[in-house]
């Protein structure tokens, strides 16, 4: 049996995450090439949709990466943002997806290695935890 290797989706927002992934990659520091990116123009524009439907096609993991307290461009879209990946976790925990799998971090633009860290953590995480079981679950009825 092949190791389980998790696929990651990170929602990251414009000014801050996005950047210090760039940063990340300008400074040639490794993360694991399994985390997807999508840009966003706010960690605050990440609805719970989004990230249902992350999940839905088959991301084992999800975080949303917004911008440091007191530094987001849109005054408030990162408090925003973690208040909707509070109340999804607890949403996840419900319909049997498990809340742990979605997390909410922050940053700054200069921040490439924390970037590159959180990738690797949260990766290292979702890999304990094995599989997403609605994923695997839908996988294995068709």
């Amino acid at each position: 049996m092949e190791a389980f290797e998790p696929q990651i989706v990170a929602f990251c927002c414009h000014y801050c995450a996005y950047t210090a992934a760039d940063m990340a990659g300008s400074q040639r520091l490794c993360y694991p090439p399994n985390v997807k990116i999508i840009r966003v123009p706010c960690s605050g524009k990440v609805d719970t949709i989004h990230i249902l439907k992350a999940f839905e096609k088959g991301a084992d993991g999800v975080y949303v990466a917004g911008c440091l307290d007191g530094d987001c461009h849109f005054k408030n879209g990162n408090i925003r943002a973690e208040r909707r990946v509070a109340s999804t976790r607890q949403l996840l925990d419900e319909i049997g997806v498990g809340g742990e799998r979605l997390e909410m971090v922050k940053m700054s633009a200069g921040m490439g290695d924390r970037f590159a860290k959180e990738a690797e953590r949260i990766t290292e995480k979702i890999r304990q935890l094995g599989p997403n079981p609605i994923h695997n679950a839908t996988q294995s009825a068709a």
